[in-house]
């Protein structure tokens, strides 16, 4: 988990950048104790991970709140194999958002 300020420097942003990529719905975030937190997985070097904010925007559709997309996302699944955020890092992102699009149904 990251805090806001460590995804900043990462993706070379300002704290308002990273705010606005929440509040837009391409990065999800956890209110913790803490403050808000960001997992780690969601990007790829100093970049979002190549088609989460298109699989964000499948699982939005299918009335997925952001605490049960990231569940989704993470939550390991032997069909695919690994985790369906693993999956978009190994740019296996056809079969994710087609099962995004799926659950929608």
């Amino acid at each position: 988990m990251l805090t806001q300020t460590e995804v900043a420097e990462r993706m070379g942003i300002g704290p308002t950048g990273v705010r606005d990529l929440i509040k837009s719905g391409h990065l999800l975030s956890i209110k913790t104790d803490e403050g808000v937190r960001i997992p780690a997985g969601q990007l790829d070097g100093d970049q979002l991970v190549k088609h989460l904010v298109p699989v964000l925007t499948l699982l939005r559709d299918a009335g997925y709140t952001d605490d049960e997309a990231l569940r989704w996302l993470t939550t390991p699944d032997d069909t695919i194999p690994g985790t369906p955020l693993q999956a978009l890092h190994e740019n296996r992102a056809t079969e994710i958002k087609r099962r995004a699009q799926a659950l929608g149904f």
